[in-house]
């Protein structure tokens, strides 16, 4: 007991220490282990401010929407991964932005909101979007007729949570404004400035110079030592810091493109598949059945065609059949379905409802059918369109958009209108209301005008891709995986070797990546990239396209600044030159004047004139910064030490400089070098914000 009584302290840490880590051991086992891996709903956490994967995903949603809208492009990963891009600065510069604002007390008060809606001078926003499309002007009025609208029992409450939204972004806005306004009113240009950037322009310098190009001594004979490296790498360590995490990997592929005998059985289908098209009596449900591409038929007019049926089917009688013929990766046939004549453009004016907001596309549709109601009892358009359209650009200029033609195409090239929107609109009357459904959302469409006429064709188009049969991608499957099952991490290169492969690198890539050289929707090679370490191999063979690829994770550049042995093989070329640049310039050593010089190394003397320093471009070779500094930095008559530029290693005597008249009018230079500053201002202060953020970024893992 006594012995019990002097260790009781003890014994209870022990048990308590026990109870402690079994509740964790099973609270990892229940949830997939948590405790020790970011939260799979947290895309990245800012300055200790998290970003929910949900909320990102939404924004991302509307973005790209707004692409497509705007542009009428397909969504490549190429332009996936530069919406995903914008979308993520977007959100990292809000947040950031907002930790500024709060530490400063930035505030929009009561009254200064209130005159940002309903003041003499609103905000452009309001402005804009309660302008009489007639004069051009601020309605006043119309403002408020609409604020009085929604602070009366009959406005919906989704419009009133809309219009309160907006006034919330508005005012976060004008906070921003404010903070930048702090950094840029701090701005000045002294006199002393305006006038170095005035003689920068135009102070002209004539000088003569010798140069010895570093490709002068082959590669080959020149060796390079640690010290040298070492010493390149101190001397330039500021430039080798990384932004964001990087990471290379090397990769085989086994190529499973069809072979030539799928792509003569695709030929035989594609044969068949033309005679029965050519008896096809509906040809809208022929392409439907028969072809991989399902595009609905539309009228379509001269040049929208790819050019080969462009040519034929505007020259050709209905039913009129060509092909088949290779396009795109597919063997095709085209048939002439319809000709006509129909308007050249058409005007009209929408109200966009979004089916995610309203509870679905029959709620959509629903809503747009109550509002068509109320314009055709004799409510505005103009009054509807900003009351509930989600497309608020075309709402402020009372729903209208611009012009469009059978394919869709906008005038002045401004973007392309939905298949579904173009098509209904050409078949309504002028002044009709329809409601159509597209990509978009639900769209509430008035005709406004119809103009000209035009020969369009309907064309029917049946394809067969070009791919590879199963016996084709087996066999290089095949391949692929036995290769995988001979591999350690130390045997990568001897195995590519003894197998005869080529091995191809990867390097740098970033993070949220999806496309690579030569491999588009590489996403999931770039995932399983950012969550290898240096040296591991991937446990599978991927799918890319039309290969099937192995690899192997080669270099992780962290962010910071990058160790010597990171950058290498980047630095390698820089630092040969150093070491030619002391050979070659020993070849100068002992000259008195830029003759000698030149006659010592066996160069010529060329002589240069009117060069300013703004411009350091020496005619016929690069730009030379480090040189023509130099040579501004010089006195006249005077042979220079050699200089290692960016070509080779030079020597030079200034001749004389021009200066130009004196500073006329140092206010205005003030001016133009202030409007650059200012231009810059807001990229440069998000950036210094960036720099200085604290930011957890799992976008690599979980987009």
């Amino acid at each position: 007991m006594g012995f019990l009584r002097e260790r009781m302290g003890k014994i209870l840490a022990f048990f308590i220490g026990f109870a402690l880590l079994a509740f964790i051991v099973s609270e990892v086992v229940r949830s997939g282990g948590s405790f020790f891996r970011d939260d799979n709903s947290q895309l990245a956490v800012v300055n200790g401010e998290k970003v929910p994967l949900d909320e990102f995903n939404k924004k991302l949603e509307q973005n790209t929407n707004q692409f497509k809208q705007q542009s009428g492009q397909a969504i490549s990963p190429q332009i996936t991964n530069y919406i995903q891009e914008t979308t993520w600065n977007q959100t990292l510069s809000t947040l950031l932005l907002k930790k500024e604002i709060e530490k400063l007390g930035i505030i929009v008060g009561g009254d200064e909101a209130s005159a940002m809606v309903s003041g003499n001078n609103p905000d452009p926003q309001i402005a804009r979007q309660f302008t009489d499309p007639q004069t051009g002007q601020f309605d006043k009025a119309k403002l408020n007729q609409y604020l009085s609208y929604l602070n009366s029992a009959q406005a919906p409450a989704d419009a009133k949570q809309q219009w309160a939204d907006f006034l919330i972004q508005l005012i976060e806005a004008k906070k921003a404004t404010k903070y930048m306004a702090l950094v840029t009113n701090g701005l000045y240009v002294n006199a002393l400035e305006a006038k170095d950037d005035y003689e920068a322009k135009n102070k002209l310098v004539a000088f003569k110079y010798a140069m010895l190009d570093y490709a002068s001594i082959p590669d080959a004979k020149v060796t390079l030592s640690d010290d040298d490296f070492n010493t390149y790498y101190n001397e330039h360590k500021g430039e080798f810091k990384n932004q964001q995490e990087l990471r290379s990997f090397e990769y085989v592929s086994f190529n499973a493109a069809p072979s030539k005998e799928d792509t003569a059985a695709i030929k035989t289908d594609i044969d068949k598949v033309t005679e029965k098209f050519k008896e096809s009596t509906n040809d809208s449900l022929f392409v439907q059945i028969n072809s991989e591409t399902k595009t609905p038929l539309a009228f379509q007019k001269k040049g929208a065609l790819e050019p080969r049926l462009d040519s034929a089917m505007f020259n050709a009688a209905k039913g009129f059949i060509y092909g088949p013929y290779i396009s795109g990766g597919s063997y095709k046939v085209a048939k002439l379905a319809d000709v006509k004549s129909t308007f050249d453009s058409v005007k009209t004016k929408h109200i966009l409802f979004n089916p995610a907001t309203e509870g679905g596309v029959e709620k959509a549709i629903a809503k747009a059918d109550s509002v068509k109601k109320l314009i055709q009892g004799g409510k505005s358009f103009a009054e509807m369109a900003l009351m509930y359209s989600t497309d608020k650009g075309s709402a402020s200029k009372g729903g209208e958009i611009p012009p469009f033609d059978v394919n869709g195409l906008m005038a002045g090239g401004q973007g392309q209108i939905a298949a579904e929107y173009t098509n209904a609109s050409y078949k309504a009357a002028k002044g009709e209301l329809i409601v159509v459904t597209s990509q978009f959302g639900v769209h509430l469409i008035q005709v406004e005008d119809q103009k000209g006429s035009v020969k369009v064709v309907k064309v029917a188009v049946v394809d067969k891709p070009i791919t590879a049969s199963s016996k084709t991608q087996t066999i290089a499957y095949s391949k692929a995986q036995a290769f995988l099952g001979n591999l350690t991490k130390d045997n990568f290169d001897a195995e590519v070797k003894k197998e005869g492969l080529t091995k191809r690198t990867a390097d740098d890539v970033t993070g949220t990546a999806s496309g690579l050289p030569g491999l588009d929707n590489a996403r999931d090679v770039v995932r399983w990239a950012y969550k290898a370490e240096k040296g591991d191999l991937t446990d599978k063979v991927f799918t890319v396209g039309d290969q099937f690829i192995i690899t192997r994770l080669s270099a992780i550049k962290p962010k910071g600044t990058l160790s010597l042995e990171a950058v290498k093989t980047q630095i390698t070329p820089a630092v040969r030159n150093d070491v030619k640049a002391k050979q070659l310039a020993a070849k100068f050593a002992g000259a008195s004047t830029i003759d000698q010089a030149a006659q010592k190394a066996g160069a010529k003397v060329v002589p240069v004139q009117n060069i300013v320093f703004a411009n350091p471009m020496i005619p016929g070779l690069s730009a030379e910064y480090k040189v023509v500094g130099s040579i501004f930095g010089s006195q006249p008559n005077k042979l220079s030490k050699p200089i290692n530029g960016a070509q080779g290693v030079y020597v030079f005597v200034v001749d004389g400089f021009t200066n130009p008249a004196p500073l006329a009018n140092a206010t205005k230079q003030k001016q133009q070098i202030a409007q650059v500053l200012l231009q810059r201002s807001e990229g440069q202060v998000l950036d210094a914000l960036k720099d200085n953020a604290n930011v957890k970024d799992n976008r690599a893992k979980l987009l």
